[in-house]
Parts: structure tokens; C-alpha cells; sequence
């Protein structure tokens, strides 16, 4: 202090008061408190590419399957599904599953727009909400070692649910059915389809497998490759060709117990779409006319007669039971031919009123009609509506479907003439139990009678095709499609398509059909491999989460060791 200068006032020092404790924060204005919609908003968009990618893998997954066929686009498929969900949350594996799934099923089903685009959305909707577990499973499986078994195992547990719920399942779409004509169809004689499933998708995860090892040291070190990686890439890829070239080790028994002289008749019909079926008596002359000419031209000895002839389903659009006019002309083409036909009709249910039987009826050329099969499984919306009531009230076109067809409870094997055949109704050959319980049963050959009028050149007859080329390897038995207005054919035992008919053509196939007794593989094993393969898959999934359960307590517990020493 200068002299001069006035002291300055001095404050006696103190102590300081304690601190009051302060008020409990106020929790943050929900504006700024982020929630779990903002969350998820800023994580999807975060793995917007990644999204993208899985939703174009979608898309060619579909292409993978007819008509168009490009199945290696399945191994594709299957392959960028593997690399997005690695190393992912069970969430984010969650995400790219459905992103893959919905473009998939809407691309695959979209022969359904002839009901409507709400019908193909909603169903593709439906179907690509089992892609939402898969895509989780992919991603938590991927932390563990031979994690393209569990990938394989999980694509089969997510068709062996899909096949069954919800009411009764929608099997189309299985990894199996684009590959019908491939390296990987004859281990369906083995295990059926979801055994080529398995293949397809081991195969696809062992790509991705090599390709996430390989890509990162190709990008650090393009023109070196250490040893220590070369050999497991090498391994993966390796196996990933032993297991595509496995079906050529398969025997796929093609020789004939018996054979049998067959004529298939294809109508056709006045219009595709919803209302084919026009005014009634119109397909049902449409048959009977074809099959009389077959008639005439055996009686002037331009082809020889067939053992026994088979119209496709709903060839009589009045039941023959109950109408003496359809009665009348459906017993004159039987007798014309001189032999059986299997005559597809729809008939009143005998003993419940408003109820109808999609049936496949032997009509013999001198006592009428005789045994039957009724189709076990019809199609839900379209053959019936489930809780009609409720639904008719919100969803005017049910009105469409003016009467629930009532399901069978015996397979299909009918002595048509001299050949013992089991008939498949149409969709019904999708379904893995009924096709084989249907060959169990003792069938020696198999029919598959459809129409799909409504869904004339969309590419669904293709699709349902192909279903006939895999079951023909699966249970060793040649099969016959029938269908209304396209595409009748008959396969091989080996899944070879010998004769075919266009879409909309009236039209006669005469083959000469091998008969066999013998059963696969895959008929005596029936649902255990499917059952094995989805359970395995599940199980490691689980054992992911059991672990991570238990090192959590571990690294919680006091004086444990911590989260990263587990």
C-alpha cells in the first residue's frame, strides 16, 4: 500500500458455511430426453446402407426362383444376409432381417395383385416378420465359433416355422424350391427340402464367412495373404464346394416297378383372372369336349388308348353328386374314353350345409363315380375365411369366397384304373407332410391337380412347378400336374420335365408313367431331419444367450472378475 492511500476495509476471514445439498435434478424435458422411437429413428438411420443392401439382396433372392431361375442368386442371398447381421446386435440383426424379407416376399408373390396389392403386402408382410427372429439369430450366433452351421440351422427353423403358422402356414418362398434343377435337389432324397435348405444356406454362410476374413487383409495387404489366414479361407471355401457338389452322391432312383398309359386333359378356360370360373357348365364342356376328341382319335387309331385319364382340379365347376346335367356329360366322356378318369369337382359338403369339398373323384367308365380324395389343406382367403364373421363386416371382397371349403383327413391314394396314385390337390404340394404321408400311404405315383386360372402367366404355375421337380427327387415317384389352363406336365422321377403344356391352350398329354414301390430316404425319416436342424439352431442361439448371461452375474458379482476377464 502506497503511503497515503486509505487502508482498505478488511474482512474478517471466516468459515465458510456448509454447502446445502443440492435439490434433485429435474428430469429433463421430454423434448430433449431421447426416447426409444428416437433411438430407433437414429439407428435405422445410421444402417440406412446396410438396410439397402439387405433390401436389394431381397430382390435377388426372388429372382433366385422361377421364372426366372437364377438360383445362384440364393447362395448370394443368403451370403449378404451373413455379412450384415456379423458382429451385429441381436437388433440390428432384427432390422436387415425384415429389410431383406418384405422386398423378398413382395417381389416373389406378386402373381397376387390379381386380388389386389393389399393382398401382396399384407402377406408379404405377414411372411417377412419371420425374417425379423432370423436376422437376430444370425447376429448373435456370429460370435461363435462354426457359426455358418448355426446360420444354415436358423434358415431352417425359420421355415419350419413359417410352414406352419399362421393358420396352417405359407411354405412358398423356401430357400429348396429355387433350387429345383441345381447340384443341391438330390439331397432332398435324403432329407427333403429343408435338407437342400440346409446346404444352400451352409453354403451362402460359408461364403460370407471367407469373404469377411478376406476382404479386410485385402484391403491392408492386397498382394499378401498371410499363411495363417490362406488355410481357413481356404478350409471354408473347400467345404463350401464339397457341400454343393454332395448332391451328385446321392442316388436318384429312377427305375420303374410297373408303368402305366396316362392322358392328361387340359380344358382351359374363358378368362383368367378372379372370375374364371364364368357361367357354370363352361370349363367342365371345355373338358369333356378334349376328352372327347381323345376319344375320337383313339377310335380312328391316331393314338392308343390310355390306361386311365386325369382331369385337372375344379374341371366340373358343379358337383356331379347333386347336378344331373354335369352327371350326364362327365359319365358320357368316361365312357367314350373307355377308361377311369380322375375328375376334379368341387362337391356340397354331404352333412354340413354352406360348406363345400375341393374333391379329386375316380369316375369309372361303367359304375360311375367311386372313391375319393378331399384336398386336407385349403387355402385360407381363398378356399375358406377365417373368422368370416368379424372380417366379411371390414373386408367386403371375402364376399368373393361365398362358401368355406371343409378340409379331408386321409391322404390321397386312390386306385385309379391299374395304377395305385396319390393325389395332391393343388397348393397341397407345397406341404412337406402331406406329399410324403401321401407316398407312405402307398402311393406309386403322384398327381398334382390345380388350377391356377386366377393366376394365369404371372409366374406362379412356374413356381408351383418347380415344387413338382423337387418332390418327384424327394419321394422317387413321377408326377403329373394337371391344371385347368396351364401348366400340365409330367416330371420324371428325377425331376426332369418331359412333356409340358402352354398357359391357356387346350390341350392332351399321353405319357407312359413309371410306377415305383420303393421309398427314400427322406419318406423314411419323414420330419426328423427339419426337427434336428431347426432344434440346433435354436439351441446355439439360446447357449449365446445363456453365456452372456452368465458372465454378466460373473463380472456383477463382488470381488468377481471383470466383464472383460470373463
Amino acid at each position: 500500500m502506497r503511503p497515503g492511500e486509505p487502508a482498505p476495509d478488511v474482512v474478517p476471514v471466516t468459515e465458510a458455511p456448509a454447502a446445502a445439498p443440492a435439490p434433485p435434478a429435474e428430469p429433463a424435458p421430454a423434448a430433449r430426453r431421447p426416447g426409444r422411437l428416437r433411438r430407433t429413428a437414429a439407428a435405422a438411420r445410421a444402417t440406412w446402407p446396410q438396410a439397402l443392401a439387405a433390401a436389394v439382396a431381397g430382390l435377388a433372392l426372388a429372382v433366385a426362383f422361377p421364372p426366372y431361375d437364377i438360383w445362384p442368386l440364393s447362395l448370394v442371398a443368403v451370403a449378404v444376409l451373413s455379412v450384415l447381421t456379423h458382429g451385429r446386435t441381436a437388433k440390428q440383426g432384427a432390422w436387415f432381417g425384415f429389410a431383406l424379407g418384405l422386398p423378398f416376399f413382395v417381389a416373389l408373390l406378386k402373381w397376387l395383385q390379381v386380388i389386389g396389392w393389399d393382398t401382396v403386402v399384407g402377406l408379404s408382410l405377414v411372411e417377412a416378420l419371420f425374417f425379423v427372429p432370423l436376422g437376430a439369430g444370425l447376429a448373435v450366433t456370429s460370435r461363435l465359433p462354426a457359426a455358418p452351421l448355426w446360420a444354415a440351422c436358423l434358415w431352417v427353423a425359420q421355415e419350419w416355422a413359417r410352414d406352419r403358422v399362421p393358420l396352417g402356414g405359407f411354405p412358398w418362398g423356401r430357400l429348396a424350391f429355387a433350387n429345383t434343377d441345381t447340384p443341391y435337389t438330390p439331397l432332398a432324397a435324403l432329407g427333403g427340402a429343408p435338407l437342400v435348405t440346409f446346404a444352400v444356406a451352409l453354403t451362402g454362410a460359408l461364403l460370407a464367412w471367407a469373404a469377411l476374413r478376406l476382404w479386410p487383409l485385402l484391403r491392408a495387404r492386397p498382394l499378401a495373404l498371410p499363411r495363417a489366414v490362406a488355410a481357413p479361407l481356404a478350409g471354408a471355401l473347400g467345404l463350401a464346394a464339397a457341400v454343393t457338389a454332395a448332391g451328385y452322391a446321392v442316388p436318384v432312383r429312377t427305375d420303374a416297378d410297373d408303368t402305366v398309359s396316362i392322358a392328361v386333359v387340359q380344358g382351359n378356360v374363358q378368362q383368367a383372372g378372379m372370375d374364371f370360373l364364368g357361367r357354370p357348365m363352361m370349363i367342365l364342356n371345355n373338358h369333356v369336349e378334349a376328352t372327347l376328341q381323345l376319344a375320337d382319335d383313339i377310335d380312328a387309331g391316331r393314338t392308343e388308348r390310355p390306361d386311365l385319364v386325369i382331369w385337372p382340379e375344379n374341371a366340373s365347376d358343379l358337383d356331379p353328386y347333386t347336378e344331373p346335367e354335369a352327371y350326364a356329360v362327365i359319365d358320357r366322356a368316361a365312357k367314350a374314353v373307355g377308361v377311369p378318369i380322375l375328375v376334379g369337382a368341387l362337391v356340397d359338403h354331404p352333412t354340413r350345409e354352406g360348406y363345400v369339398e375341393n374333391q379329386g373323384i375316380v369316375w369309372d367308365p361303367e359304375t360311375g363315380p367311386g372313391d375319393s380324395y378331399t384336398k386336407q389343406h385349403p387355402v385360407p382367403f381363398g378356399e375358406y375365411v377365417p373368422f368370416r364373421e368379424q372380417l366379411s363386416t371390414v373386408i367386403t371382397r371375402l364376399e368373393r369366397v361365398p362358401r368355406d371349403f371343409y378340409p379331408g383327413e386321409e391322404s390321397g391314394v386312390l386306385d385309379v384304373g391299374p395304377a395305385r396314385l396319390g393325389d395332391v390337390i393343388c397348393f397341397e404340394v407345397a406341404y412337406d407332410g402331406i406329399v410324403r404321408d401321401t407316398v407312405n400311404d402307398g402311393a406309386r405315383a403322384l398327381v398334382v391337380q390345380t388350377n391356377n386360372a386366377t393366376y394365369g402367366r404371372t409366374g406362379q404355375p412356374e413356381q408351383q412347378l418347380a415344387m413338382s421337380k423337387l418332390r418327384a427327387v424327394e419321394h422317387g415317384r413321377a408326377i403329373v400336374t394337371a391344371a385347368t389352363s396351364g401348366i400340365s406336365a409330367v416330371v420324371a422321377p428325377d425331376g426332369t420335365i418331359e412333356q409340358r403344356t402352354e398357359e391357356f391352350t387346350q390341350d392332351v398329354l399321353t405319357a407312359e408313367l413309371p410306377l415305383r414301390d420303393d421309398r427314400t430316404v427322406s419318406d423314411r425319416l419323414g420330419a426328423a431331419p427339419e426337427w434336428a436342424l431347426a432344434a440346433v439352431g435354436l439351441l446355439a442361439w439360446a447357449g449365446v444367450g445363456l453365456r452372456d448371461r452368465v458372465r454378466r452375474r460373473a463380472a456383477a458379482s463382488p470381488g468377481g472378475p471383470s466383464e472383460e476377464a470373463v
